[in-house]
């Protein structure tokens, strides 16, 4: 599968953006998901993931109540809608494929990963 992340961009503080991850070649829908970031000189950290269905989600305590992650099986997409956007916030942002129907917080559980979109936050 091949994962394309798109939607970032520089945005001030207190902004919201909508990533958007579109999948091609084979269907995810049986795969849970996952969105990562990496700021420069740190370890790549899941932001957010969505089970297979959706109706399973995680979120990283320093997101909560700000983003929310979805998916639209029909479409191939998952999205991340970012609100509230923080400084903090910024990175770049990847998706990724886990092998398993639900999600996994471990990096090692996502066997495809989408090339990344940045994201930058103003203060």
């Amino acid at each position: 599968v091949q994962l394309q992340a798109s939607g970032g961009g520089l945005v001030q503080a207190g902004g919201s953006l909508r990533l958007s991850c579109a999948a091609s070649r084979r269907t995810i829908s049986n795969n849970g998901m996952g969105w990562f970031r990496q700021a420069p000189g740190e370890e790549r950290d899941l932001v957010a993931a969505i089970s297979w269905s959706g109706g399973s989600t995680y979120y990283a305590d320093s997101v909560k109540d700000r983003f929310t992650i979805s998916r639209d099986n029909a479409k191939n997409t998952v999205y991340l809608q970012m609100n509230s956007l923080k400084p903090e916030d910024t990175a770049l942002y990847y998706c990724a494929a886990c092998r398993y129907s639900g999600y996994s917080k471990y990096t090692s559980a996502y066997d495809y990963w989408g090339q990344g979109t940045q994201v930058t936050v103003s203060s």
